[in-house]
């Protein structure tokens, strides 16, 4: 295989609503060659490249995965397909990319993690939000302790949405805010249990409205609010620390992440006198609000650089394939919670 200097082969499957986007990000980067687009309808394929293109479009994944010129493979198909088209792809020799969520159970997960790992080949998760410019800020601020310890996390991600078939809205959704939350959060801070509640006001046949709260092991909480009957779209997250809480509205070009030095200290008992104690344990902090400048690059082409350095560097990605288990395990958990009316239900250990 060329992991050299020599641009990597890769081969997108699937031409549908997400493929496109990786066709274009794959084609621009120069640490890549894109060889194939793979879709069961062809035309559809060939429509995505245009008629100047020089890759070729097929139906056949067999053909792609026979292709010695092919490194990599990219899939964007949908979630119950991942691990036939990954699994094939791993024991052809070939690095993969799967875009969210992983596989369709944790199960599946965990026998493309296995396969991946046994055969010391790249297994990256396409967690998009991870990659943008500000949740990458985000990740520096909580991993460094500017906001200090963890105390909450809490996520909006609302909209008039488009009401799906196959999945409720917490399987739609919150993906993007378990990863995010995976991504920031420090090594030593992990999601141990998880309580869930859902609603169908409109007798969809799933959840339409959810509501996730995850303890974390250091006692602190993380909650996630996914909607798709809200009248407005809202995408915000708040991140609160014992020094400082931040704020991060992905709507609002303007000011993306605010850091408010605002919160409460908790005075020692042994600090003050017993007179003093009942109305001095609690005091309130109102400092200044800072908005840190962020730069715009788009996330999929930040996802595609980390990809290629990965294969390159024969090392674990950012968001590798131990990552999109870990979001399966909340989601999984999240399910049997709805199932018994938001019973807590306990978390796989490690992270």
């Amino acid at each position: 295989m060329t992991q050299g200097t020599q641009p990597l082969g890769i081969a997108v499957v699937g031409a549908g609503y997400w493929g496109p986007n990786l066709v274009r990000n794959f084609q621009a980067s120069e640490q890549f060659r894109l060889r194939w687009l793979c879709d069961l309808d062809v035309d559809r394929a060939q429509r995505v490249l245009g008629g100047y293109s020089t890759v070729q479009a097929t139906s056949d994944y067999a053909a792609v995965l026979a292709d010695p010129s092919v490194d990599a493979v990219a899939v964007a198909t949908p979630a119950g397909t991942h691990l036939d088209i990954a699994l094939a792809a791993l024991r052809a020799g070939k690095h993969v990319l799967v875009e969210k969520p992983l596989a369709a159970t944790y199960a599946d997960g965990m026998r493309l993690v296995t396969e991946a790992e046994e055969r010391g080949l790249t297994l990256m998760c396409d967690h998009t939000y991870c990659y943008t410019p500000a949740v990458g800020r985000i990740r520096e601020l909580v991993r460094s302790g500017e906001l200090g310890d963890i105390h909450f996390v809490d996520s909006v991600r609302i909209n008039l949405g488009l009401v799906q078939k196959d999945i409720d809205v917490m399987w739609d959704l919150a993906p993007h805010d378990l990863s995010i939350l995976d991504f920031i959060l420090p090594d030593n801070v992990e999601p141990v249990a998880v309580a869930a509640h859902g609603a169908d006001p409109i007798g969809a046949g799933q959840a339409c409205v959810a509501y996730l709260t995850l303890q974390l092991n250091t006692g602190a909480i993380a909650h996630v609010h996914v909607n798709w009957l809200s009248p407005t779209k809202v995408r915000t997250t708040m991140v609160g620390g014992a020094k400082r809480t931040l704020i991060w509205d992905d709507l609002n070009p303007a000011q993306r992440v605010a850091i408010f030095d605002r919160g409460v200290d908790l005075s020692a008992p042994q600090e003050i006198g017993v007179d003093e104690r009942r109305d001095m344990l609690v005091s309130y902090r109102s400092g200044d609000m800072v908005a840190p400048a962020i730069g715009e690059k788009e996330a999929l082409r930040s996802m595609v650089d980390e990809f290629g350095d990965a294969i390159r560097q024969r090392r674990a990605p950012l968001t590798d394939g131990r990552a999109g288990l870990r979001v399966l395990d909340i989601l999984e958990a999240a399910s049997r919670s709805l199932e018994f009316k938001g019973a807590v239900v306990g978390l796989r250990a490690g992270r």
